[in-house]
């Protein structure tokens, strides 16, 4: 077996001592920021698989997000008109959202993929790999070059994580009609 896969085999089955590690890890990250830059990923065998190499112009960041469902703060007081419920509605998943954070912090950059390493009763943890856009090393780079090109690919769900919240990553051709080119459109169609 290849190192990745022993990496990855004891991601799936952890023994006693990687869950103390883990554990470990995940009460350090609770008292870091919500977004950190780190400097190798912690998953190797996911972020290789992704797309990261080790090279300048590429970065891995690990981004927080709160887990439960998705209510905004409690209202103080005031008029609260009857739309304006607590709870939103959204129709992005967890890691949608964290790539959408990690690119609003380092706006210089593209989210290539994204991979989760951790969570807990509050928090879910994401890395995200992000691709400098202006970096001569990514303007040379054959596989990477296409990243220049696409500008907000986080916001606009075109990401992998965004094409799963918008239900395109297994649904072609009959029986699509309703999804593609999107929910909304669909409507206005009819």
């Amino acid at each position: 077996m290849g190192l990745y896969k022993h990496i990855r085999e004891a991601w799936k089955r952890p023994k006693q001592t990687l869950k103390e590690i883990n554990r470990a890890r995940l009460i350090s990250w609770r008292r870091e920021d919500s977004t950190v830059r780190i400097k190798r990923p912690t998953r190797l065998d996911r972020a290789r698989s992704l797309g990261y190499r080790a090279k300048q112009g590429i970065l891995v960041v690990r981004q927080r997000v709160k887990r439960g469902g998705r209510q905004r703060e409690q209202f103080k007081g005031g008029r609260r008109p009857k739309h304006m419920r607590r709870k939103k509605i959204v129709a992005k998943n967890y890691q949608q959202v964290a790539e959408e954070r990690a690119n609003k912090k380092f706006v210089n950059c593209e989210v290539l993929n994204s991979y989760k390493v951790g969570e807990d009763g509050m928090y879910y943890w994401f890395e995200i790999i992000l691709v400098d856009r202006d970096h001569p090393q990514i303007l040379k780079d054959k596989q990477l070059g296409w990243m220049i090109l696409k500008r907000g690919r986080a916001q606009r769900g075109l990401t992998s994580a965004g094409r799963k919240g918008r239900g395109l990553r297994g649904n072609k051709g009959l029986g699509a009609e309703k999804l593609r080119p999107s929910l909304r459109a669909k409507g206005r169609r009819h």
